[in-house]
């Protein structure tokens, strides 16, 4: 790959050997890429080489002009001004600047599978219908409009120009090219039959018909004098029964106050405008065709801890998704995910205590390798310190450009030499696992920047994973705040003052030696190698470390009392972290594979189990050991082992006043299953169906 490094009016303090050395390439740095030199970006096209170019400034006319030049391979682009180059302490920005080039050095990620949308225009327009219509004749040259009318307003045309629904709206729901709209028509009047000729509106001596042509119950007299006058078309009709009908639509466009939708992601293609702004009447024009999108999620059913035996354990997914596209079926064990409603905010991922669902766009490996990348070309080139700040590719984007542009006239200090932005898809896709290894690759400080776009529960899900991590890294004898969410509203008056302030936090403890192992597929493995190598590097006062409420790291507590070793939390666990023993009455745990889903509790009839959220340091965290164990209970006539002494003495005490299980019957209890047969047909007091 070619590099390309602009600097305008030699704004920055760059390094070009420094760089080069780190990039292993001889660079050049210019100062008018765009404008005079632009024969050295058309002569790197050439070379037959990939080209990055340091600067994103002009991204729209570099594109143009590898566009046109025959056999140009792929452009990339990375911000070096705004991110450090325009900043109080940019004679430092060396390393961060050789960091954020290596990283943008790397291949794209493989693609991934695409959902598909199609759409044919068909829009329903929901509110008043004066406002409703006037908005339809800006979109009824693209779109083909329909109005569900839900007040008079001011009153609409008089000509029929658009098909106009009435009624009591009983549900909406769908996605873009496939939204269904249910209503019942309870209105007397039939808009199909009615000429709007408005005698009924005239004739009504209450006022209850409005130029909506809709009947107000409530106004309504039952004079019927609306009936005479419209004798001739036969449009009005009080005896008519409600009616259920059902349409469906590509698009909505919903004027009312209140949402269809509560969530706070919307499905793709609704549109909730009471204000009916002009971008989104724009937006709407545009949504003819077929469109796609990444399917943002893999899901592994058979590491999924929802559900087991008709009870629900982890329901982490479905609580957190702000998109409702994830729902229980309870019935096959699992989850399902709607990719169609899915929105691609990854905090499913990021919550789930197994790994059973992943972010696929892009994959954790892709992450971690640009992690990787980063921190190591930081360190060898001599950065100390470092902090990794996750935003989102637009809005948090943004706001870092204005903190820069702030910077380059002394109106703010900047992003600091040591702060490396990172923009991604949505700063709820990652969590724990790539945190906790950012940490075990050098980084000292793990910054989220979310602006307000993010759903609440998104920040309650990553504060929440944030302090289980801080909790392991002081456990392990790590100082310093390392997570932190910083909640910056880009609105705010003081929006760049306090995201400037903010970056200025001190650096936490840093590891004595940088990780090398890479981030894997599977969550659980990554978080193992992440917790193993951190706990190599530290020097932990305490062998167990505990855990905030709700970690996905814990032990069990078995109320040995209560306990009968029935053993239904073994077939419970999906993540074989409760064993069985074959030749003894043992309950046996594997802490390192317990996820705390809770189905072993809410399985167990005896309320015998609760969950401890925590971290063993030592060795046995990863060896099966014994919960709880207890004495066999020997048949009372062949001495064979058959179940455990309590569990078989609550049968007894639960059964003993039964009338079933009286005498030989009760006896019979404290015999194995094969003795209990021969008992019972060698029994000559028994009755047999042959007697009868």
């Amino acid at each position: 790959m070619t590099t390309l490094i602009c600097d305008c009016n030699k704004t920055m303090p760059l390094d070009p050997k420094g760089l080069g050395a780190a990039l292993d390439e001889t660079l050049t740095v210019h100062s008018t890429l765009c404008r005079r030199e632009a024969g050295a970006f058309e002569q790197a096209l050439k070379g037959g080489d990939e080209v990055l170019v340091a600067c994103t400034q002009e991204t729209r006319l570099f594109g143009e002009i590898a566009s046109q030049t025959p056999g140009a391979q792929p452009v990339h682009f990375v911000n070096l001004r705004e991110t450090g180059g325009w900043s109080k302490d940019a004679a430092k920005a060396m390393p961060k600047m050789a960091a954020l080039l290596a990283a943008a050095r790397l291949p794209e990620p493989e693609p991934v599978p695409t959902v598909t949308y199609k759409s044919q225009g068909r829009v329903l327009i929901i509110g008043a219908l004066d406002r409703a219509e006037a908005l339809a004749a800006q979109l009824s040259d693209v779109l083909d409009v329909s109005i569900f009318s839900t007040a008079a307003g001011q009153g609409g045309a008089q000509e029929r120009q658009y098909p106009v629904l009435t009624g009591r709206i009983d549900a909406l729901k769908g996605w873009l090219g496939a939204f269904e709209l249910n209503w019942t028509r309870t209105n007397p009047i039939d808009l199909d039959l009615c000429t709007r000729c408005n005698a009924c509106v005239q004739a009504c001596p209450e006022g209850a018909i409005g130029f909506d042509y809709q009947i107000d119950s409530n106004k309504c007299k039952s004079h019927r004098a609306c009936v005479k006058v419209c004798s001739v078309a036969g449009a009005i009709d009080f005896t008519r029964d409600p009616e259920s009908q059902s349409e469906n639509f590509d698009l909505v466009l919903d004027l009312r106050d209140a949402p269809a939708f509560t969530q706070h992601a919307h499905p793709q293609g609704y549109f909730h405008a009471p204000q009916a702004e002009l971008p989104v009447l724009i937006k709407l024009r545009g949504l003819v065709g077929e469109f796609e999108k990444p399917k943002f999620f893999l899901y592994k059913q058979k590491l999924c801890a929802h559900s087991r035996n008709e009870k629900t354990g982890c329901n982490a997914c479905v609580d957190v998704c702000s998109a409702q596209a994830i729902s229980s079926e309870m019935s096959r064990q699992q989850i399902k995910v709607n990719p169609n409603l899915c929105v691609g905010c990854g905090a499913c991922t990021t919550v789930c205590p197994s790994g059973a669902l992943t972010f696929a766009y892009p994959k954790a490996a892709d992450q971690g390798v640009k992690l990787k990348t980063m921190l190591s070309t930081y360190t060898r080139t001599g950065g100390k310190q470092g902090a990794i700040l996750f935003h989102s590719q637009e809005a948090g984007s943004q706001l870092l450009n204005q903190l820069g542009r702030a910077a380059r006239v002394g109106r703010a200090h900047g992003v600091p030499a040591r702060v490396m932005p990172v923009p991604v898809w949505h700063t709820a896709s990652l969590g724990l696992e790539v945190w906790l290894t950012a940490v075990a690759y050098g980084a000292g400080n793990v910054w989220v920047l979310v602006t307000g776009e993010e759903a609440p529960q998104y920040l309650a899900a990553l504060r929440s994973q944030m302090q289980v991590a801080q909790s392991i890294l002081h456990g392990l004898g790590l100082a310093g705040e390392h997570f932190k969410v910083l909640h910056v509203n880009p609105q705010a008056p003081q929006a760049l003052a306090e995201l400037d302030s903010l970056l200025q936090a001190p650096s936490a403890a840093t590891v004595k030696h940088n990780a090398s192992f890479a981030i894997q597929t599977d969550k659980r493995a990554t978080l193992e190698l992440a917790i193993d190598h951190l706990l190599q590097q530290a020097s932990p006062a305490q062998e167990v470390i505990a855990l905030p409420a709700g970690a996905l790291l814990g032990t069990l507590a078995i109320n040995k009392d209560t306990c009968t070793m029935c053993l239904s939390c073994v077939n419970a666990c999906p993540a074989s972290a409760l064993q069985d023993n074959p030749n003894a009455p043992q309950l046996k745990f594997i802490e390192k594979n317990c996820v705390q889903c809770g189905l072993c509790a809410k399985t167990c009839p005896e309320s015998a189990i609760t969950l401890v959220p925590q971290l063993r340091l030592s060795s046995q965290r990863k060896e099966a050991v014994v919960l709880n164990e207890m004495k066999p209970y020997a048949c009372v006539r062949c001495s064979k082992p058959f179940g455990t002494l309590k569990a078989i003495e609550a049968m007894l005490g639960k059964l003993a006043g039964h009338s079933m299980f009286q005498g030989a019957a009760l006896e019979r209890l404290k015999m194995c299953g094969d003795c209990r047969v021969i008992d019972i047909y060698t029994d000559t007091n028994e009755t047999r169906i042959t007697d009868l």
